[in-house]
């Protein structure tokens, strides 16, 4: 297997946290609420992640963050520019303007409107367009050209990678802390992470395979958006022709080349998962009293449908990479759930 060497290090990583302490949440890790019902695949010890909580509602934030905080302050000033299913654009928006900046951003015509809504509350200009990340990026280079500024990618850099794996410092952060609360060792043995364009577990990969490199790091896409599972099928990046999930915010048609490589090279093992699992992981999930997008509930749905297998022993680990769902979704599937109703894992 070819190896790359350029990947992010554990030091850009660490250097990431120094950079955006302060400015982020430092998320719970929560052990699973076994009085709730079932734990997803019968794991012996769940923990939960909870990126569902952080600032402007995604583990984006932290990518963002890093990337404009190390622009020089004359190119900062001048603005940024993305694109994003929505995730993303609240994290630019955020960090923008906590920097006073101005942020301009992209978002696909079916964008949730709870995203849109926030990416306006926090003062970034918005255009829609298309459906498809390929659309949005090509928008979002034309204005870019027109006004100036920094383009902040969603995924595919090394900054925005090092801040994701931040996620990765505090689960072995805090799994220690566990292990000191208990009087005894709670470890990683699997850590479990949603793809979109894969900056996230190329982060999180990054630091488990220099700290914990026993354990195994399982990556998790939805059976519609499955860009990463066939490029490395393909042994490259490859594009989908076309996407179909409820998980919006994995819906990238193409990972980035050095996050394919990251996964490439780090990753153990990418599974997919259905609609349906990830409607019903959602709803698991608030039975943990956690508000949590389809996206972000991926790899519940990973761990409930048998597709990823829980440690046999030491912790299992499943990133809630966000909770921007939309209220009536929620009510909509709560109800169903109420009435018996099957449901198709879509949202009406």
């Amino acid at each position: 297997m070819p190896v790359s060497t350029g990947l992010v290090t554990l030091a850009e990583i660490r250097s990431a946290a120094n950079r955006i302490r302060g400015a982020i949440r430092r998320t719970p890790l929560l052990p699973a609420d076994r009085s709730a019902g079932a734990v997803p695949g019968d794991a012996a010890d769940l923990w939960l992640k909870c990126e569902c909580l952080q600032f402007a509602g995604a583990f984006k934030l932290r990518g963002a963050y890093n990337f404009i905080s190390s622009l020089p302050s004359e190119v900062r000033q001048a603005g940024v520019v993305t694109y994003s299913s929505g995730n993303h654009a609240q994290g630019v928006a955020y960090a923008a303007r906590a920097f006073g900046v101005p942020a301009l951003v992209v978002m696909p015509v079916d964008a949730p409107g709870i995203k849109v809504a926030a990416v306006r509350r926090l003062g970034a200009r918005l255009e829609t367009v298309g459906t498809t990340t390929t659309e949005r990026k090509a928008r979002a280079e034309e204005l870019l050209s027109e006004i100036g500024g920094t383009m902040v990618p969603p995924f595919d850099h090394p900054d925005i990678i090092a801040g994701q794996g931040t996620v990765g410092l505090e689960i072995i952060e805090q799994l220690r802390e566990a292990s000191q609360r208990r009087g005894r060792e709670v470890r990683a043995s699997s850590i479990l992470v949603p793809i979109g364009g894969g900056g996230l577990i190329s982060g999180v990969a990054a630091v488990i395979r220099e700290l914990v490199p026993e354990a195994s790091v399982i990556g998790v896409e939805p059976e519609g958006a499955p860009k990463m599972r066939r490029s490395l099928d393909a042994g490259h990046p490859i594009t989908l022709e076309s996407v179909d999930t409820i998980a919006d915010g994995l819906k990238p048609v193409r990972p980035g080349d050095l996050t394919f490589e990251h996964t490439r090279d780090l990753v153990d093992e990418v599974v997919t998962v259905d609609d349906r699992s990830i409607r019903q992981a959602v709803l698991w999930c608030q039975g943990q009293r956690l508000v949590v997008e389809p996206s972000g509930a991926a790899t519940i749905a990973a761990l409930a449908s048998g597709m990823a297998k829980p440690a046999d022993e030491g912790a299992t680990v499943a990133v809630l990479s966000g909770g921007n769902l939309d209220p009536s979704i929620l009510r909509a599937w709560l109800a169903d759930s109420a009435d018996g109703a099957p449901g198709d894992g879509t949202a009406e």
